[in-house]
Order: C-alpha cells, then structure tokens, then sequence
C-alpha cells in the first residue's frame, strides 16, 4: 500500500504541478491531511482509511476544468489498474472521485454507496474550499481564467442546475461564485464530526 500512496503522490505532483494554485498538487496534499484526520476522527476501519487516503490524493487528478481531452479525464483508472490496486478498492475509490463534486450535487447526487468513506474525502475537499485557503483559490481560479472580479450587471445564478452550473459559455465572476457555490458548502457537510 505505502508503495500505491508514494506513487499516488507522484502522479499528483506531475499533473496538478501544472495547474494553478487553486488545483494545485498542495491542495490534494491539504485534502488527504483533512481527509485522513476526519476519518480517525469517525472511527473509519484500516481497510477505510487506504480509500480514503487515495481517493483524496487523487481526488482532481482527472478534473474536467482541466483536462484537454476525454483521455485524461481516465488518468486515475489507468493509475489504480497499473499498481494493482485490487478491483473492490478501486471500484469504491473510483465512485468517490466520480460523486464528490459540487455539480454532482446538484444533480442530486449527494451521496454514493460507500458512505462514510465519501463524506470524509468530499467534506474535507469542501473544508480546503472555505476559509482564508478557500477565498485564495477561488480568487486564484478566477484569476487563472481570466474572470472579471465583480461586475454589478452579472447577477449570482441561484438555485443553478447541474448543466447551468458547468456551462462554460456564460459570464460570470469570481465574486458571484462565492453566492452560487462556497458559502452553501458549510451545509452540506456530510460527516458528524464537523457538527
């Protein structure tokens, strides 16, 4: 397993290492020690503890914001498969990563079948998007992305729906996404810990 993580670790590096600093490979790192802590914290088994671990490492390496083709949006997959992560692992880990974003809730998917695990790794990816980190990267996205801080004229989009949310063809600020996403975050924590 310390061989997966250390590997995991890696590929975390080289890709995200790219990104800006809002998606960058010190976020993974900050969710992993969130996630790994919130965990203890619920009393998660050994067997737990190791999805945890990966599937908050890995957690954006596959990040459709970021991705260039539909080829790396299946990095992570590919990773598991070539370390021998065994198939039932992989599976829950996959899930999590696949459920945890916010336009997933949107959708209504609030959950996946390996609960505990997923409210760990999604609340403490949610934790790193709050607070003074959160408020850094989200002015760092916006920033990378050449959005307009606030315009008055761009009304937050309320009540979005999981297609409104990703389309990428409509203005929007990086003060809005503060109304439209971030400050709902605290209420839809899963874990019992952070209550």
């Amino acid at each position: 397993m310390m061989e997966v993580v250390k590997a995991a670790e890696e590929l975390v590096v080289y890709v995200m290492g790219k990104w800006d600093a809002s998606h960058d490979a010190f976020h993974a790192l900050r969710v992993r020690k969130l996630a790994l802590s919130l965990a203890a914290e619920e009393q998660l088994p050994p067997e737990s503890m190791e999805i945890v671990e990966l599937a908050s490492l890995l957690h954006d390496v596959g990040d459709h914001k970021y991705a260039s083709d539909e080829s790396e949006c299946k990095v992570v997959e590919r990773f598991l498969e070539s370390h021998g992560v065994e198939s039932v692992k992989r599976d829950k880990i996959l899930s999590i990563i696949n459920r945890m974003g916010f336009k997933d809730e949107l959708a209504g998917v609030t959950t996946c079948e390996f609960v505990l695990e997923f409210g760990v790794v999604q609340d403490a990816d949610r934790l790193d998007a709050i607070g003074a980190i959160g408020i850094a990267r989200c002015l760092t996205f916006g920033g990378s992305r050449n959005r307009v801080l606030h315009d008055p004229e761009v009304k937050a989009r309320i009540n979005l729906t999981k297609e409104e949310y990703i389309k990428q063809d409509v203005k929007q600020t990086t003060l809005n996404h503060f109304h439209e996403k971030l400050l709902k975050l605290k209420d839809l924590m899963k874990t019992e810990v952070i209550y």
